[in-house]
């Protein structure tokens, strides 16, 4: 493995989508929803460790989430967990881990992945990874990988190729970006289908630290004006420090609209894998392959349920609790031991439901 390759997982969410399983003290990163008998970030960990060297994966947490990622993956150095304390979204997340690579790795070349998505062909997936960061290493360009759309989805951003301006990398294509769109409304995700020139915005980042840098630097001098400084900090007792004093001056502000959207160096290199970003409780039951004559999808240790369901999702935690649904069609439900959510599929969200809890003080159920 090529020791100047690095990786960045982002595991700092609370994962409130998919409420009531996961919880502040235990966001869905951490949690093995899919059933495979690891976390998301344990299964995305073991994906990077077949691409870069375990010693060069970085990964950034919440503060209260440090000690979750050491149980999780015990094989990460102390030092290569970064604690936030603060969410400030990606683009400072992304500042630190760059940062603290480049005070010691200069020529380091990165791929940033959040730390919840599900890949469907590991090995296609690890071959785009490499040849990404082959390319960004040699070119001053900034890489997102772009993933073919196979349905007007309106949970997804877009990413808006150059078809015209094609880069072969190794059997791999590459294009510039004419524009990003987050998450259209149906009409305008049939549009971007329908056009053949948008693919969905996985969100996984490729770069050489130089180029991102550079970028950030000009685009975002109020985040890295905060962190550049660090060479003398990090990897010291004084980096918490210097780390919370950056976080308590930052924005909030994703590297999306950061500097992606703004400069001229952005490039989409184009997946064959599958992929879904795992966001939704929609998007949980749209993937899952065991759904049953009916679409059904049951994940309970004990349950009974009618045969008028329709394409209807039940998940239950509770191992000795029998779970009895009836006559629902196109519904979640989902039970644990202090909570039972039941609602429309295609109407899943909670945040209102969140934000109700948090006006009454409701803290024990968040």
């Amino acid at each position: 493995m090529n020791k100047n390759y690095y990786c960045i997982i982002m595991a700092g969410g609370i994962g409130t989508r998919f409420w009531p399983v996961s919880r502040n003290s235990r966001p869905k990163q951490f949690l093995d929803i899919l059933g495979t008998g690891k976390s998301f970030l344990q299964t995305t960990y073991d994906r990077f460790t077949q691409i870069v060297p375990k010693g060069n994966i970085i990964i950034v947490t919440s503060k209260p989430y440090v000690e979750l990622v050491k149980q999780q993956l015990p094989d990460v150095a102390g030092d290569n967990i970064l604690g936030e304390p603060y969410r400030r979204n990606t683009a400072p997340c992304i500042a630190y881990a760059a940062y603290k690579i480049y005070s010691r790795h200069p020529e380091a070349t990165v791929v940033v992945s959040p730390s919840d998505h599900l890949i469907i062909g590991e090995q296609i997936f690890a071959d785009t990874v490499r040849n990404a960061l082959e390319y960004a290493e040699k070119n001053d360009v900034l890489l997102t990988i772009g993933v073919k759309p196979t349905r007007p989805d309106t949970n997804y951003g877009y990413i808006q190729a150059n078809m015209g301006k094609l880069t072969n990398v190794n059997g791999h294509s590459a294009f510039p970006v004419k524009s990003f769109t987050e998450k259209p409304n149906e009409d305008l995700a049939k549009v971007f289908l329908e056009s053949g020139e948008f693919l969905w915005n996985s969100g996984i980042f490729i770069w050489n630290l130089r180029s991102i840098i550079t970028e950030m630097e000009k685009y975002l001098p109020e985040v890295t004006d905060l962190f550049k400084g660090g060479k003398d900090y990090f990897y010291t007792d004084r980096e918490d420090d210097f780390v919370l004093s950056a976080y308590e001056d930052c924005t909030n502000i994703s590297i999306d609209y950061g500097v992606m959207e703004k400069t001229s160096k952005a490039w989409v290199f184009q997946a064959s894998f599958g992929w879904s970003d795992m966001g939704t409780w929609t998007a949980f039951y749209n993937q899952a392959e065991d759904k049953d004559a009916a679409g059904n999808v049951v994940r309970c240790p004990a349950s009974l349920i009618d045969k008028k369901l329709e394409h209807t999702l039940v998940v239950s935690d509770e191992k000795d609790k029998l779970v009895v649904v009836k006559g629902l069609k196109d519904y979640l439900v989902v039970n644990t031991d202090d909570v039972l959510l039941v609602c429309p599929l295609q109407d899943s969200s909670v945040k209102n439901v969140l934000t109700d809890l948090a006006l009454r003080n409701d803290t024990k159920y968040v």
